[in-house]
């Protein structure tokens, strides 16, 4: 490093010892070599310095350390002193100062006051870089009006994000604020007393690279004083006053210079903002952004110079030839200019006459003496150092102008539509597809240092990876599902708008016109429209009313799906092929949604269904059909949580982020003799078909294909099932007295409560069928009843119990105990402890298990008599009984007792549920 160098960008102290300093060449040259702080003139070959070492004192104060010289404590308060060496009258510097982590203290923690309070060393501390006066109340107020002056540069994240070999001044003060990472400050010396330019510079700092871009405004820019703790590591980190010399003072001319921050006057940002060939619009405060400008410049220009004549819709326009003298005749016609769009980057130029050829949207451009650039009505993302927050902020709002791009389950995904078959889907947005994106919503630029110019470039890799990989998306509105028909609201009302609609969250993929619903549908009207919908089952064979009334559930539910929370599953069962289950459920989905909706197999286990079911559900499906079935429904924690929860979150496969989906879709099982057990018994309501003949397959129909006469009038049905909603709403929503579903309450409301109203039979009473016969609920049943007959309520280890069973008289409970656990001829005693496990506290028949503690070393049991019934299920409880043996044959108790028996009770069986 030259005298002349040193002369130029050192502290006033290096400029008076620079001769001494260059004929020293045992000495470092100056003491920010310490901290490998050098200029880029620096000699590649000479050996790198070696790191400051801070003296550590043993009272743990913080303190000063000058090389080559004694260490002493500074305050905060000296500190202050020293930074704010120059008043400005009637101005005073101020505080911030609270305890724990800053992310986590409320708002007003952050509220700054005098710099005279003292100061507790356990606390976060940070002090305003700019003084300010009190308002004409004597309040203080951090705002540019209140501005005074700006008396330091800080330079953040030295170490760490900014690389300290670009800092060439030797340095005010040093302030270690977590390991590794460094706070270095600039004191000027005299205030910069101009708010404007003081923003200005400290942005101009920030563009450079050499700061963050957080609060970068003079009025915001906090700093950490030496005396204070970093709360945002665990544990705390105590700041650490490495370098302290505040003799060294700077212009605001010196800073820029040696910073090579911008060789420029302060009245303008560097002189990045030129484009080649021409000079580029005023760009937005963050600079990294330059908006597109209010009026089309070629459009402009066209009416300045008497060209334009008028616009013919979809962004073409009706204009004069330019070269309108070469016309055959001179004609006045035929000439066309189309706006920038796909296709058309720059815009198009057409012209019918014989030059067409050869004159198109440049020879036009070139005319108007317009830059292609600025034709291109593209904003333009500014790639910066440092700044790629601000870029990929920006990105995001352009992503979400276009109207084609929203989040949804923590992914950026669009409403796409295949043209093969017409199907409308919600469609995760791949990272090579977002760039593509990114390309289309603006022109992408870098500075190109030796031209001295902002060259296009496709969007970074890095920019585009970082927003893919965000989970939080501020800009991008949230698209919670889709709606293949007009869709209700909590109130009732019908949002009959297609397209994305932000109170909902929902994008309507339908034509409002097609449905003709009524605005205050009467009882009659819809008795009239359970009249049509029924009209679609005529050659349907339901094994008893119940299952009618199921159906026409279905296809509520299916019609108003995108609507409600959650909902219920539904099995067509039968006893044979060809009862025509799968015509049924096609029945059944043609009320969701307009496409043939194909049948998957149903996965094998729990971790197929997972992954199954999150591939499905992230593209918002009107109905996933599991279609012939091989056996029962068993539960999974997936389907579990499909069904009733709105959500549910796992990993995609080939996107390495978790996601979480809306569950708002129509589930169907279809199968011979199968049906829901354990859980799923309560989150399955099943139709059964019964056409009672020895050969279902050679049936003759009157209608044969009637599902396909639905799908092709689909939305006359649609808009029936609507109109009976909307009449039960106009009714006041008329309730019946029935037993409550639990996590289906506004499915109940919404597609059980109508056909109630309109006298139809309970649609949940196989429902309650299913889990009066669960077979898990009847072996739980059975051990707990021989338990209490063996052994009263008198806790038992479980060895005692299987010793006293096999050696008793109490066959049945033997046998119930070897339904469970039976191994190789014998009872397995831990396989029966963790079923007691699975099912202690769960109510049968009045009883329940319940553990009792340790004794002899292992845990012991008994069973208890649940006295009291809530008495909030209980009057239900007993209507849907009622009400459900009105409508099918009475349900009979488990273990073949009579429904009244005292061991067996039904009602008290399904209190269970």
């Amino acid at each position: 490093m030259s005298v002349d160098h040193l002369s130029h960008c050192e502290d006033p102290l290096a400029q008076k010892e620079s001769a001494h300093i260059a004929n020293d060449e045992g000495r470092q040259q100056s003491s920010d070599a310490n901290l490998n702080l050098v200029s880029p003139a620096h000699d590649a070959h000479q050996s790198a310095p070696s790191a400051f070492v801070p003296e550590v004192f043993a009272d743990g104060q913080t303190k000063t350390c000058k090389t080559g010289e004694t260490c002493a404590a500074v305050s905060n308060a000296d500190f202050l002193d020293a930074v704010f060496h120059a008043q400005v009258e009637a101005a005073r510097s101020r505080v911030v100062s609270f305890a724990g982590h800053p992310a986590t203290v409320p708002p007003q923690s952050w509220g700054a006051r005098p710099a005279s309070d003292e100061l507790v060393g356990t606390h976060n501390n940070y002090f305003t870089l700019s003084s300010f006066y009190d308002d004409e109340a004597g309040h203080f107020r951090r705002t540019k009006k209140a501005f005074a002056g700006l008396h330091a540069i800080m330079l953040d994240d030295l170490g760490s994000k900014v690389d300290r070999a670009r800092v060439t001044l030797a340095l005010s003060w040093l302030i270690e604020t977590s390991p590794g990472n460094f706070q270095g400050g600039l004191i000027l010396d005299e205030p910069l007393r101009d708010a404007e330019a003081a923003d200005r510079l400290m942005k101009a700092i920030i563009v450079a690279g050499l700061c963050d871009p957080g609060a970068g405004g003079p009025t915001a820019r906090l700093a950490r004083l030496p005396v204070g703790i970093n709360g945002k590591l665990d544990p705390v980190f105590s700041c650490r006053l490495i370098e302290w010399a505040p003799e060294r003072r700077y212009s605001v001319k010196t800073i820029l210079g040696c910073l090579g921050v911008a060789p420029m006057p302060l009245d303008r940002l560097p002189a990045r903002n030129k484009v080649v060939g021409s000079h580029a619009p005023h760009s937005s405060p963050d600079e990294v952004f330059v908006a597109v400008p209010n009026d089309n410049p070629v459009l402009v220009e066209l009416r300045a110079q008497g060209l334009y004549k008028k616009a013919l819709g979809n962004g073409k326009h009706d204009v004069t030839c330019p070269w309108c003298s070469e016309h055959t005749a001179e004609v006045d016609g035929g000439t066309a200019y189309f706006e920038p769009g796909d296709g058309f980057p720059v815009g198009g130029f057409r012209c019918l006459h014989s030059h067409g050829d050869r004159l198109h949207i440049h020879e036009l451009l070139a005319y108007l003496g317009i830059d292609p650039i600025f034709a291109r009505m593209k904003p333009i993302l500014r790639v910066q150092a440092g700044a790629l927050d601000l870029v990929v902020d920006r990105a995001e709002h352009l992503l979400a102008q276009t109207g084609r791009h929203y989040q949804s389950a923590g992914l950026i995904v669009t409403v796409q539509t295949n043209p093969a078959n017409g199907e409308t889907a919600v469609v995760p947005v791949t990272q090579r597809a977002l760039l593509r994106a990114l390309a289309r919503v603006a022109d992408w630029q870098r500075y190109d240092a030796r031209s001295d110019a902002w060259k296009f470039i496709d969007p970074p890799e890095k920019h585009n990876a970082v927003l893919f990989d965000m989970t939080d998306y501020p800009h991008l509105p949230v698209l919670r599902g889709l709606a293949r028909q007009p869709y209700l609201r909590n109130d009732g009302a019908i949002v009959t708008a297609a397209g994305y609609d932000p109170a909902t969250g929902f994008f309507g993929a339908f034509e409002a016109r097609q449905y003709n619903i009524p605005d205050h549908p009467t009882r009659d009207d819809a008795l009239s429209a359970l009249a049509v919908l029924e009209d679609a089952l005529t050659e349907v064979a339901f094994d008893a009313d119940i299952d009618r009334a199921a159906a026409l559930s279905a296809m509520l539910t299916a019609s108003v799906r995108a609507s409600l929370p959650t909902a219920p599953a539904f099995l067509v069962a039968a006893h044979a092929i060809g009862s025509g289950k799968s015509f049924l459920a096609r029945i059944i989905s043609a009320m969701a949604t307009p496409q043939n909706v194909p049948g998957i197999a149903f996965p094998g286990d729990a971790d197929e269904m997972r992954k199954t079911l999150i591939a499905l559900l992230i593209k918002s499906p009107a109905v996933i059909n599991f279609d012939d079935l091989n056996g029962d429904i068993l539960p999974s924690e997936a389907l579990k949580t499909t069904l009733t929860e709105e959500f549910i979150g796992g990993r995609l496969l080939g996107v390495s982020k978790d996601v979480t989906a809306s569950t708002r879709t129509l589930m169907l099982f279809s199968g011979n003799n199968v049906a829901p057990v354990r859980d799923m018994a309560r989150r399955v309501l099943t139709i059964r078909l019964d056409p009672r003949c020895e050969n279902p397959v050679a049936r003759a129909f009157k209608r044969p294909h009637l599902d396909a006469e639905l799908r092709d009038d689909r939305p006359k049905y649609v808009a029936a099932a609507l109109t009976i909603s909307r009449a039960w709403f106009q009714a006041g929503c008329p309730m019946s007295p029935v037993k409550p579903l639990a996590s289906y309450q506004r499915w109940s409301e919404w597609c059980r409560q109508p056909l109630l109203w309109l006298g139809q039979p309970d649609p949940a009473s196989r429902l309650f069928e299913q889990l009066a016969h669960d077979p898990d609920a009847e072996l739980l049943g059975r051990v707990l009843i021989g338990w209490q007959e063996a052994h009263g309520n008198t806790p038992m280890l479980l060895r005692d119990v299987v010793r006293h069973a096999e050696c008793s008289g109490h066959p049945d409970f033997l046998e119930a105990l070897r339904d469970v656990a039976e191994e190789r001829g014998l009872i397995n005693r831990r396989r029966l402890g963790w079923w007691l496990k699975r099912n202690v506290g769960r109510i049968i028949a009045g009883r329940k298990f319940e553990r009792c503690g340790r004794a002899r070393g292992a845990e012991s049991w008994r069973v208890v008599q649940v006295s009291q019934v809530s008495q909030v299920s209980q009057e239900p409880l007993q209507k849907t009984v009622s009400v459900t043996d009105q409508a099918a044959s009475t349900v009979t108790a488990i273990g073949g007792q009579p429904e009244g028996a005292a061991r067996w009770s039904n009602p008290a069986m399904m209190e269970t549920f």
